[in-house]
């Protein structure tokens, strides 16, 4: 592979801990808190860091604008290419639960049409290549309780109270 097809990545402090940003030629292909289940091995070096990159810093700005209450949607071309069919359709499905709002898997797998697979949507939901931004945050225990984020519960919080949810 050519290196200018490589992703290409960069770090960024948040409110809640630094991140790792990773973009392609396709898009934002992934963001991860350093501490994140699921981050991949190869972000430790594997990918050139291009901290001056346009859609990195593009998306840098808009976390600043989210964590500043300033923002609520992103707007960056995303690259969600990296999963299973089954991953990029709930990827998808994240994308359309509205801020300030959560869902339960069981109802994110019956939007998705599969209303069987909520542990399979659960663990497509876990793989989420882009925190924050693909706002798997927002998918609570159908009792509601906030369960299962590979950022920490403490993260997971931080951002539906940051989203107004109470």
């Amino acid at each position: 592979m050519p290196a200018a097809d490589l992703p290409v990545q960069a770090c960024c402090e948040t409110p809640l801990g630094p991140v790792r940003l990773l973009a392609s030629d396709r898009g934002l292909a992934g963001l991860w808190f350093e501490d994140q289940k699921h981050r991949p091995d190869a972000l430790d070096g594997l990918w050139p860091s291009q901290p001056h990159h346009r859609l990195l810093v593009q998306a840098q700005t808009q976390l600043a604008q989210y964590f500043a209450g300033q923002r609520q949607r992103f707007d960056l071309p995303l690259d969600l290419s990296q999963g299973s069919a089954l991953q990029q359709l709930v990827w998808q499905a994240l994308l359309e639960i509205a801020p300030g709002q959560t869902c339960s898997y069981g109802q994110l797998a019956r939007r998705i049409g599969r209303p069987q697979a909520a542990r399979a949507v659960g663990a497509a939901v876990g793989r989420n290549r882009l925190s924050i931004i693909v706002p798997c945050h927002r998918v609570i225990g159908s009792d509601g309780a906030l369960t299962g984020y590979a950022g920490g519960l403490a993260r997971k919080r931080a951002l539906l109270q940051l989203e107004g949810h109470s």
